[in-house]
């Protein structure tokens, strides 16, 4: 978390210029007017305008990260299998963790800098699984682990647009169908807030991709599921409105439910079966704001403690990047192809554990 706060940052609906994230998404124009430290260098104290972009980047950033020092949040619960028109089943359990940090820029940028894993469990002990059974093909896998190195990107005063997948592929608007244009067509960062009772607020995040699959079945014949994927991630957050508004606490402590549908993951290797067009739906708890690591499941920090320190962590830089904020991509990326005449480009990332670790 960062704390430049934003202080007098004042920019009404129809004053809102273009902005930008690459977290995964678009890069971009449009600036915010600068932030002004208070007389004396103490922190703004008036309360937040949840019609003000500039207060909402403000609060986002507060909520989902934080300002001055990293925040370790994570996330756990369960992943269950849909064939056709059978009903789901559970398959695994799904957990990790995001080191977290946000700062404003002299141009009223937030900055958003993350590192995150993401591992599947044992449905009965909850150990983190490194091979798999899969009920369906009858074939036991190698699991894949999940490590977004170092995410970067900074959002400007409208809704971002993540741009996912290839060319052709369209942009996927964060928030849709909670976010509206304003006079001129643009989607200024006002995000849907709501308040029950004086002090328990509540906040919808939303986002549902479509693009092409870096997972090809050209490449990855057992692996890939199609030439598209449609994964979508949901988060509906509960913390202190109080919290929220006062300046002098740099982060706020949330709990979130948090549920994700998409195709399949590649290490299941569902392709070529005659269920490669099943779905994965998951529902998990997501919460951050503990002191330390108490926000980690016990069983997940011993893990990550002995294979992947560093991902409780954050670098010192700065430095915009997105290259593996996305699942599939991250695959195409560590896993070789399966097809051994397919050209590939792997990344220079090592993979500290699970499949494609040690294969570069």
């Amino acid at each position: 978390m960062t704390s430049q706060f934003v202080n007098d940052l004042i920019m009404s609906r129809r004053a809102a210029l273009q902005g930008s994230l690459a977290l995964g998404v678009a890069a971009t124009t449009g600036m915010l007017a600068a932030p002004r430290a208070v007389a004396g260098g103490g922190l703004d104290s008036r309360s937040l305008d949840y019609g003000d972009p500039a207060d909402n980047l403000y609060a986002f950033g507060k909520l989902w990260a934080g300002f001055d020092e990293t925040v370790i949040g994570a996330f756990h619960g369960l992943m269950y299998a849909r064939i056709g028109d059978k009903r789901m089943v559970p398959v695994f359990g799904y957990t990790g963790t995001g080191a977290l940090l946000c700062k404003f820029d002299d141009a009223g940028y937030l900055w958003v800098k993350s590192r995150e894993t993401g591992y599947f469990t044992d449905l009965e002990t909850g150990d983190i699984l490194e091979t798999w059974y899969n009920p369906f093909t009858e074939k036991t896998v190698e699991v894949y682990h999940f490590y977004n190195d170092v995410l970067v990107g900074k959002i400007g005063s409208e809704i971002p647009k993540f741009l996912m997948g290839g060319a052709g592929d369209m942009p996927t608007l964060m928030n849709e169908g909670t976010v509206f244009p304003n006079e001129e067509g643009r989607y200024p960062f006002v995000l849907p807030w709501q308040l029950y009772g004086d002090d328990d607020m509540m906040l919808s995040w939303d986002y549902t991709h479509e693009h092409t699959n870096p997972v090809t079945p050209e490449g990855w014949p057992r692996s890939s599921t199609g030439t598209r994927v449609s994964p979508s991630e949901h988060f509906t957050f509960n913390f202190s409105k109080s919290e929220l508004e006062d300046r002098d606490i740099p982060a706020s402590r949330f709990t979130a439910g948090f549920s994700r549908i998409s195709q399949f993951w590649p290490f299941m290797e569902m392709g070529g079966t005659p269920y490669e067009n099943g779905s994965l739906f998951g529902r998990m708890f997501s919460h951050k704001g503990l002191q330390g690591y108490d926000d980690v499941p016990p069983k997940v920090l011993a893990y990550i403690e002995k294979n992947a320190p560093e991902f409780l962590t954050l670098p010192d830089h700065w430095n915009l990047d997105n290259s593996r904020v996305e699942t599939w991509k991250a695959y195409s990326k560590d896993v070789p192809p399966e097809n051994p005449d397919y050209e590939w480009k792997p990344d220079t990332f090592k993979v500290p554990t699970g499949r494609g670790a040690n294969t570069k």
